[in-house]
């Protein structure tokens, strides 16, 4: 018995003197597994919201909503090979789910990659907030989350089978990982953005954006590796590209789009170009001109005219060299052209633009739709069967499909409401500028400022290079969300007052 006492009071004497981090370590995982849906849990009920909405999505269209682009990405997964007009990477996404022989299991992870996307805006606002000198308070960094988990357009677009989603994502995650400090998550940076880029060419922008972001910090070693990861991956892709069609490039498609882009001002009579680009001109007035995708796509266009295919390296070149022209003679009809563009982004109703097949493309269908009219469609929707291992289309199920299509007629972020989004950083940056004259200390670069350069580039860029459409400004809204969660500043609320609850309130 007294060897049994005396093995006991040792025993106690030890977990008595054990760390205390390490005791404390043990009882605080339960407790916060505990109070996780109480510390979060508005955010909890808008990604549980969110899940639901995409659940029905999946429930109501089976397996997936179709878009023109999808029958090109289709044959690429068959046939890999760069294209002239799209780069590959979405369609060595899709690559990676061809031995399933479901389109569903695609939308599937495209949902994932929605809902991930909320996830990454709410922790890099509640995280970033904090590594640069407040926390963003949890209403506001939920509230960031609300455009991309529950916008109806942005389900929607995550169920069409085009690359944007998978895009969103890897921008967003890229631009939050943006505050490391950490060589290896900087090299991962530039690998996000290169993959980016090889999804939808419009983010090369955002690699001189996020390098840019670097070096205003003085970090001029992580901008460095920052750009060797990400162009590691392009010069690759290029080098392939340019062994494909030797030309020089990731696409062979940029001169087109551009040239499209001006026929909406363009004035052969003012730019009086030579003989070869007169055969580009279009005589009407502008204001009776189609919009710009048809000089692209339209049987009777100027380019499409021309011998050989549309994108061929001379038809190319040629629309590139009007497009300079055009530019350089009415650079003001330009500047105002790329503004109307850019303006269709933030009005208040959603008027139809470009066209009326365009646009019911981004509505959830009441009626099945019918199978692609146009030949490289119809060539794309053969192995888009052999992907299916069996007839494809969308089968409508209701009451899941009409439930999402009363939800989308009242659920959208208004145009008027991203434009306040986008405001409020300036806003934010000129209240710290009076704080700054009132003697407190600088804060130095601001954190918000990454992520909204990111989404003025997203929405700025297809407006000057090609035309607004509606699903490229997406992307965009979770960037300009998370920038305006990370402008404000709690601590001017908590210098100000002092009354205990707002304080609780706010944090």
């Amino acid at each position: 018995m007294p060897e049994i006492r005396e093995d006991v009071r040792v025993m106690s004497e030890a977990r008595t003197e054990e760390p205390a981090p390490a005791r404390q370590g043990r009882r605080r995982l339960p407790r916060d597994l505990h109070r996780l849906p109480r510390r979060h849990g508005w955010f909890l009920a808008v990604l549980g919201l969110g899940t639901a909405l995409r659940a029905l999505a999946m429930a109501g269209y089976r397996p997936a909503l179709w878009f023109p682009d999808t029958y090109t990405y289709v044959v690429t997964v068959f046939h890999p090979r760069p294209d002239l007009v799209r780069p590959a990477g979405y369609s060595m996404f899709m690559k990676l789910f061809e031995p399933l022989h479901s389109f569903a299991a695609v939308t599937a992870v495209q949902h994932l990659l929605g809902l991930a996307t909320g996830v990454l805006v709410y922790v890099a606002a509640r995280r970033v907030g904090y590594r640069a000198g407040h926390r963003v308070p949890r209403w506001a960094a939920t509230l960031a989350t609300v455009p991309v988990l529950l916008d109806a357009y942005q389900i929607e677009l995550e169920h069409l089978l085009v690359a944007d989603t998978l895009f969103m994502f890897l921008v967003v995650a890229a631009v939050s990982l943006s505050m490391t400090r950490r060589p290896a998550t900087v090299a991962a940076i530039g690998l996000l953005l290169a993959a980016a880029v090889l999804t939808r060419t419009v983010g090369q922008p955002l690699i001189v954006v996020l390098a840019g972001w670097f070096v205003l910090r003085r970090r001029i070693r992580p901008a460095g590796v920052l750009l060797a990861a990400a162009l590691v991956p392009l010069v690759a892709y290029g080098a392939w590209f340019y062994a494909t069609y030797q030309r020089v490039g990731l696409v062979g498609a940029n001169g087109a789009f551009l040239y499209a882009r001006t026929m909406s001002f363009a004035d052969c009579a003012r730019m009086d170009p030579p003989p070869d680009l007169k055969v580009l001109c279009d005589p009407r007035p502008p204001e009776l001109r189609p919009p710009s995708q048809e000089y692209i796509w339209a049987k009777d266009a100027p380019l499409v005219l021309r011998p050989g295919i549309t994108f061929t390296k001379e038809n190319d070149e040629l629309a590139a060299r009007f497009a300079a022209l055009a530019i350089t003679t009415q650079p003001l009809d330009y500047a105002a052209s790329v503004l109307s563009e850019l303006g269709r982004t933030f009005a208040w109703g959603r008027p139809v633009y470009p066209d009326a097949e365009i646009y019911g493309y981004y509505e959830f269908p009441v009626t099945e739709p019918g199978p692609p009219g146009r030949y490289p469609a119809q060539v794309g929707a053969e192995y888009a069967k052999l992907y299916e291992q069996g007839a494809i289309g969308t089968e409508i199920v209701e009451p899941y499909a009409g439930w999402l299509r009363a939800y989308q007629s009242a659920a959208r972020l208004p145009g008027p409401v991203l434009l306040g989004v986008l405001l409020v950083p300036p806003v934010a940056a000129v209240a710290e500028l009076r704080r700054r004259r009132q003697g407190r200390p600088r804060a130095g670069a601001p954190a918000w400022l990454v992520p909204w350069s990111a989404a003025v580039v997203l929405l700025v860029t297809p407006a000057a290079a090609a035309e607004f459409d509606y699903r490229y400004v997406l992307p965009a809204v979770p960037l300009a969300c998370l920038a305006a969660a990370l402008s404000l500043r709690p601590d001017v609320l908590r210098q100000s007052g002092s009354n205990r609850r707002v304080k609780r309130v706010w944090r």
